[in-house]
């Protein structure tokens, strides 16, 4: 089991998400996902290799699915980086059940997203389910499942769960904004805290406990990720500035502006680079041929292609 020190070391620095990749006839890639996972390893530099349930399609997925993409990202990574696997709105007995079997495959920590239809739950029980699933696996929560209650129901669940285990090891944050600030307060000494994307998001974060985030140009375009990261370590804040303006602003408004929206076009990127092929499982759109010749004017036109 990993210690803190190596989870935080390990979560440091710009953070390469897995998306899962597909055929067209709608089965995973499995070797387009052993490339990508050398490629942001041997090339990106990667200190860990995450599993999510939004980028990694594990809410399309069925219960096997997802063990099975589990077993072979943590077979495949082989100990060259820390693996953080993922689970999917499962109430408390399958979330366990879920933590215990990565544990047994090899996978390091879990990031947990439970179950919270119609506003079902209380800070309380949440922390409960958190503790649980942290008896086995050492966990990270994900602050997206709480976007639709709010900043103060986020915080008092955090808190309660800081103060019913240990292994709360990480938080990956999507709310951003005032919460991310109020959330590195209160929890950057414990956990290991990382936006949950875009580098002006850690830029937000990270005079508030912020470690790393997760990045997209990792797993195509490393040299722009690290330039970045070099960047803002050196206290060069003009030059991280520069990057977010000149890269990270123009894809995302380009990308975001697809059918299909930004998955879509990062899967088309993946494509343009040679690590996978651009589809996604239905009924998700992938990009068309022409969708795919404009993608790739746009790179060239920014020079990332």
């Amino acid at each position: 089991m990993k210690s803190e020190a190596e989870v935080r070391a390990a979560l440091t620095g710009p953070i390469p998400t897995i998306r899962t990749p597909y055929l067209k006839n709608g089965e995973i890639d499995y070797k387009g996902l052993k490339t990508m996972i050398d490629f942001d390893i041997q090339t990106g530099g990667a200190k860990s290799i995450v599993l999510t349930a939004g980028d990694s399609h594990l809410i399309a997925m069925s219960d096997q699915e997802i063990a099975d993409v589990t077993k072979a990202t943590v077979t495949h990574v082989n100990g060259r980086a820390l693996v953080v696997a993922a689970d999917r709105y499962y109430d408390t007995k399958q979330a366990v059940s879920f933590a215990k079997y990565a544990g047994e495959v090899g996978a390091d920590v879990v990031m947990v997203l439970p179950p919270d239809w119609a506003a079902s739950c209380t800070p309380e029980a949440l922390a409960e389910h958190y503790a649980a699933v942290g008896r086995h696996l050492p966990m990270m929560i994900v602050t997206g499942a709480f976007i639709p209650r709010g900043s103060a129901f986020a915080l008092k669940t955090v808190e309660l769960t800081m103060s019913r285990t240990k292994n709360l090891v990480a938080i990956k944050d999507d709310m951003c904004g005032e919460f991310a600030r109020k959330l590195g307060l209160l929890a950057h000494e414990q956990c290991a805290l990382w936006a949950g994307g875009l580098k002006q998001n850690h830029l937000n974060m990270a005079p508030y406990g912020c470690v790393g985030y997760l990045s997209t140009f990792l797993t195509f375009q490393p040299e722009i990720a690290w330039r970045y990261w070099n960047a803002w370590s050196k206290g060069d804040m003009t030059g991280a500035v520069g990057v977010i303006r000149d890269y990270d602003m123009p894809l995302f408004s380009y990308i975001s502006g697809l059918t299909g929206g930004f998955d879509a076009g990062i899967h088309g990127i993946m494509e343009l680079y040679g690590l996978c092929k651009r589809w996604r499982p239905r009924p998700y759109h992938s990009l068309t041929d022409a969708e795919m010749e404009h993608l790739s004017d746009f790179l060239k036109s920014r020079k990332l292609l």
